[in-house]
């Protein structure tokens, strides 16, 4: 596996070179994060799991693909694939990406109050949200967030003014557009076992990695929805090493939805994080349904007094499917409130990773936090790793965390079979309301009774 990581992290820095000649000249903060962010993966490299961060996750599979960046030229995109594949979100603006890349033919935007630039602009002319960029999430640490700063792309920028209420969400749909190589795992994850030399023979030519941005900053009393979508327009090898920042002032109030459900031949990581000032609110919701491989990060930082923070989060783990979530909720300072609801189902031979750190800070006074993570395991060859954790250095505070993983309720089962309902639809009923929680509390009823549709079938559909 050394050989394999050592032989993708020149690849990698070869294409970090190359991506830096094609973006040419572009303004001093683009330059400066994109020449930090080479350091900073040079530094690290991809993460082994002698790293205890990354202790159940192997990348070896994703080390052994010959990543190329998307083409300069656009790709056609047919308007009704796109509607088939978006969610039914009633949006006051539809940003769509290709590959990373903002597709200006399929975006609308409908809140002139709201201000909007696509990464690629402000890299050009120097926007003064350019400096925001990368100030969240610390590359040093996240060695998938230096290298998407090193290969710095496009994206977009969003900035709600002080005072702006959004009726409707605004949605992001980022288009997966796989290559045209075909993968065999088995031959893959041999490859990456065996060392460099087997994995360039295993290596597809077209796999394409893309690295969109979303960067949201919501100005002192401001509420909004942002629904941040990642699909699959056909399938194929694809890698989306996505960052996504958010900055909420003071009194503003956000609503973050980032939904997975790229092909089962997707990698996919995601590093998240926001920043809340006094009494800011920001709801977190994750839904991850597709890819073979995901990672998803996300650090959310309570700045300033009387700021609270929900997180929720469901994932569904099917064939051999690795769903990683690491959060980390960090109360700086007191009268800070956090609630945490992860709910994973794991099937097959999948697995699932959940990792939730709580810190309070000395001097965090009646800080009150609470986290949980129950499991629901559908097969015998399934398997979780779990582990909540709380480091609480204030006396006067609320806080709890628990984990827990089970099995179908058998009775249950037996009961709905008793009323003429097939195993499989009643085990997807049993399914369903085990993730009925999470999918409730999403801003808008059309998107959970989709994904709840779309959750169930994919059990019913062989899942169970």
């Amino acid at each position: 596996m050394t050989n394999t990581l050592a032989a993708s992290n020149e690849r990698w820095l070869a294409l970090c070179d190359a991506a830096a000649r094609r973006a040419g000249a572009e303004s001093p903060p683009a330059a400066r994060l994109r020449s930090a962010g080479r350091e900073a993966f040079a530094a690290q490299g991809l993460p082994a799991t002698r790293l205890e961060e990354w202790r159940y996750t192997n990348v070896s599979e994703l080390a052994a693909i010959d990543w190329r960046l998307p083409d300069d030229g656009t790709r056609e995109i047919d308007r009704g694939s796109l509607e088939a594949l978006a969610s039914p979100v009633f949006a006051c603006g539809l940003l769509v990406f290709a590959n990373g890349r903002l597709v200006p033919s399929l975006s609308t935007l409908r809140a002139p109050d709201v201000e909007v630039v696509s990464l690629a602009a402000a890299r050009r002319r120097g926007d003064p949200l350019l400096a925001r960029v990368g100030s969240l999430v610390d590359a040093k640490l996240h060695p998938f967030a230096a290298l998407a700063n090193a290969l710095l792309d496009d994206g977009v920028l969003i900035r709600l003014p002080a005072g702006t209420r959004l009726e409707q969400p605004l949605h992001l749909v980022f288009l997966s557009l796989p290559g045209s190589a075909d993968i065999d795992f088995a031959r893959l994850r041999l490859a990456a076992r065996d060392g460099a030399r087997s994995a360039r023979t295993a290596r597809p030519t077209l796999a394409v990695a893309a690295v969109p941005r979303v960067l949201v900053e919501a100005g002192r009393g401001s509420r909004g929805v942002v629904v941040q979508d990642h699909v699959s327009l056909g399938s194929g090898p694809a890698f989306t090493d996505t960052v996504t920042e958010l900055h909420l002032g003071a009194g503003a109030q956000l609503d973050h939805v980032l939904l997975q459900r790229e092909s089962d031949d997707g990698f996919h990581v995601s590093n998240g994080a926001a920043r809340l000032e006094r009494d800011a609110r920001l709801v977190s919701h994750a839904i991850t349904l597709g890819g073979r491989f995901v990672r998803n990060d996300l650090c959310v930082t309570l700045a300033g007094e009387g700021a609270e923070a929900v997180l929720n989060g469901l994932f569904l783990g099917s064939g051999e499917r690795l769903v990683d979530n690491h959060t980390f909720v960090d109360h700086a300072v007191p009268h800070g409130t956090s609630r945490e609801l992860y709910k994973g189902v794991l099937a097959d031979r999948s697995r699932g990773v959940f990792r939730g750190r709580v810190l309070v800070r000395p001097g965090a006074q009646k800080t009150d936090a609470h986290q949980s993570n129950p499991n629901l395991l559908l097969s015998g060859a399934a398997e979780i790793d779990s582990k909540p954790q709380l480091e609480i250095h204030a006396d006067d505070v609320k806080c709890s965390h628990g984990s827990a993983i089970g099995k179908s309720d058998e009775n249950a089962l037996f009961y709905l079979r008793t009323r003429g309902i097939d195993e499989a639809e009643a085990r997807a009923l049993l399914v369903r309301g085990f993730a009925s929680e999470v999918l409730a509390a999403l801003p808008e009823p059309a998107l959970g009774a989709a994904l709840g549709d779309a959750f169930a079938a994919l059990v019913s559909g062989g899942v169970a």
